[in-house]
């Protein structure tokens, strides 16, 4: 049998032992097993863990320096003398750094002014894909119908294309159009092959801002332009930037169509005029060569470092109300 006996406004229970489970009060805290059951899978679970978070960091540095070699090189060559050059035991570090290879190439070459041609022609034609690029990727994503598909599949498509098998006709419309041997020529050409993938890219920023934001501006009274302007914009702005960027680095490097299409030396853009540092049999004058690609790099370089924290940045952060 069990008593129960009230003491001070408590209840409390006595029964014989092993009589069955005794009423537990309220407010008492129940033990159970899953504590220990979870330190234990935490206990195994860490070297696991650990294992795996050393091999992505390991990767991670292993691809660090796959990219980070040929830069590496490229500067310790930029500062090489010509006897270090021609060693057959090349070092990385130069033993006698000297200046001489960046005063050569710019003596051999007009540097300045081709990187001003390159400078021009990947400026405007970024500036140029993103003003025709953004309304078009808003519409893509906003307005789902057969006409955006199949736009998203021309995109997609368009980039499967060789630059050897347009580079034949394209120069048959230039030449028609008079833009030929012309910066103007060469700057349409850098927009309509880097606008695809400049509108693929805005497409994906496009649809990862939530509709949300623009239906409760249009409830507030917002007209479709204001809401562009006002929300959509601020929030598309790191997609834009890192759309930019491609655009802008891509017309930096490019190499084959200013080849072809620019036949004036002052007209000419910086990657056709490092291939006037090789001779006539092939053979590079390598420590000018080396001094001129590596100026080459450097502005891509710098405009990645101003900007990363603009590319990386949240793009919805403190845009969602509470």
């Amino acid at each position: 049998m069990t008593a129960t006996e009230s003491t001070g406004g408590s209840e409390r229970s006595s029964a014989p032992r092993g009589a069955g489970s005794a009423p537990v009060p309220r407010g008492t805290p129940r033990r159970t097993s899953t504590p220990r059951r979870t330190s234990t899978s935490r206990r195994r679970a860490t070297p696991r863990c650990t294992a795996t978070r050393a091999g992505q960091y390991a990767a991670l540095l292993g691809y660090l320096a796959f990219l980070a070699f040929p830069f590496l090189w490229l500067l310790s060559t930029a500062f090489k003398p010509p006897r270090e050059l021609g060693s057959m035991h090349p070092t990385w570090i130069p033993e006698a750094p000297t200046l001489e290879n960046f005063r050569q190439a710019f003596a051999q070459q007009p540097l300045l002014a081709a990187a001003g041609n390159s400078l021009l022609a990947a400026a405007v034609s970024a500036l140029l894909a993103i003003l025709l690029a953004t309304p078009m990727a808003y519409v893509l994503a906003r307005f789902r119908n057969r006409l955006s598909r199949a736009a998203t599949g021309w995109v997609v498509i368009s980039q499967a294309f060789p630059l050897v098998l347009v580079i034949i006709p394209l120069f048959l419309i230039l030449k028609g159009l008079h833009l030929v041997d012309s910066r103007i020529g060469l700057i349409m050409v850098y927009v309509v092959w880097s606008l695809p993938f400049a509108l693929w890219m805005l497409t994906g920023y496009v649809r990862a801002i939530p509709r949300e934001l623009e239906e409760a501006a249009a409830v507030d009274g917002a007209g479709r332009l204001r809401t562009l302007v006002s929300v959509t914009a601020p929030l598309l702005a790191p997609g834009i930037v890192a759309t930019a960027l491609f655009a802008f680095i891509t017309a930096w490097n490019e190499f084959f169509f200013a080849l072809v299409l620019l036949k004036s030396p002052e007209k000419q853009t910086l990657p056709v005029v490092l291939t006037h540092f090789l001779g006539a049999e092939g053979v590079a004058d390598l420590g000018p060569l080396a001094a001129a690609a590596l100026l080459a790099t450097l502005p891509s370089l710098l405009l990645f470092a101003a900007i990363q924290r603009r590319i990386t940045g949240g793009m919805l952060a403190g845009a969602v109300k509470n």
